[in-house]
């Protein structure tokens, strides 16, 4: 495979967990993959430490349309579809219609991940703010969770989700913000993810945030190839790494490891349907040129 594991060396396999969890936030295109024995290899090797289903995420046009197919490859593979919002500044009408057809598949289960990054100037906050607002009412109208990214823009996301009105299921990917913020959240009925960074010593405003989440709204993820746990920061990242963040979260919580792994999984099920969903299988049209190089 190419891309991120020709770059940095990936991480030997963590100890399996006790009970089966969802990544719920992973970039399995980034992560080197191509095709679909790519996409079945990486999820051979997540299943094999009790990672049994992922969710790849798209970050722009051509990346949606390849975690779409890659989740008619494998059963174990869901998918969510939208513009990042550091892809934002430039958007059409067609680009916007083109991720609606392909949030509509049946295998697409949330609109993400969108919302307002403060930290890259790669678009300007009106352009991300307006491209924000189209997917909180593009999630309402096709009635799927809305997958929210959130970097240095905390109060600007939420605003907007109390101006537009938030779909029935707002998921926080890789909650960035601290205690207060989380209980805010929490208390408004989203859901939040904790990735990598919540296993880092020097995290501490995040590390007391993932205490105070009620257990039935805490998701798990990966969002590799990018933030890789302790103790392998810095080394390439992929969903069979997850147990590693399970096992830092079960910590700080004071709860046992399988007991996070297995309510995490329940709430990945819960929030996005899964048990709902229609086998895997090839989409009846092909999405065009859906190859991308990580």
């Amino acid at each position: 495979m190419s891309g991120a594991h020709g770059r940095r060396e990936a991480p030997p396999p963590p100890e399996p967990l006790a009970a089966a969890t969802v990544d719920s936030h992973t970039h399995l295109d980034a992560c080197g993959c191509v095709d679909a024995a790519d996409v079945r290899a990486a999820m051979d090797r997540a299943s094999a430490v009790g990672v049994t289903r992922a969710v790849t995420v798209a970050d722009d046009l051509a990346s949606a349309r390849w975690v779409v197919q890659a989740a008619h490859w494998d059963d174990r593979v869901v998918a969510a579809v939208a513009l990042h919002p550091t892809r934002t500044a430039a958007l059409t009408e067609d680009d916007h219609a083109e991720i609606e057809r392909l949030a509509r598949d049946p295998r697409v289960v949330a609109v993400g991940e969108t919302g307002l990054d403060y930290y890259w100037d790669y678009s300007p906050p009106q352009a991300q703010q307006e491209s924000f607002r189209r997917h909180i009412d593009l999630a309402k109208r096709i009635g799927k969770p809305l997958m929210i990214h959130d970097r240095d823009a905390h109060d600007d996301v939420l605003r907007i989700l109390r101006e537009e009105g938030a779909p029935d299921a707002v998921v926080f990917h890789c909650f960035s913000g601290d205690a207060a913020m989380a209980r805010e959240c929490a208390d408004a009925g989203y859901v939040l993810s904790f990735a990598g960074p919540v296993t880092f010593r020097n995290a501490r405003a995040l590390r007391e945030a993932a205490v105070v989440v009620p257990e039935d709204q805490l998701l798990v993820e990966t969002d590799a190839p990018f933030l890789t746990p302790h103790p392998h920061r810095g080394r390439a990242n992929e969903p069979y790494c997850l147990p590693w963040t399970v096992r830092g979260l079960a910590d700080l919580r004071e709860v046992p490891d399988e007991q996070l792994a297995a309510s995490a999984g329940r709430n990945a099920e819960r929030v996005f349907g899964l048990a709902e969903l229609p086998p895997a299988a090839e989409p009846a049209t092909p999405t065009g040129d859906a190859s991308r190089s990580a």
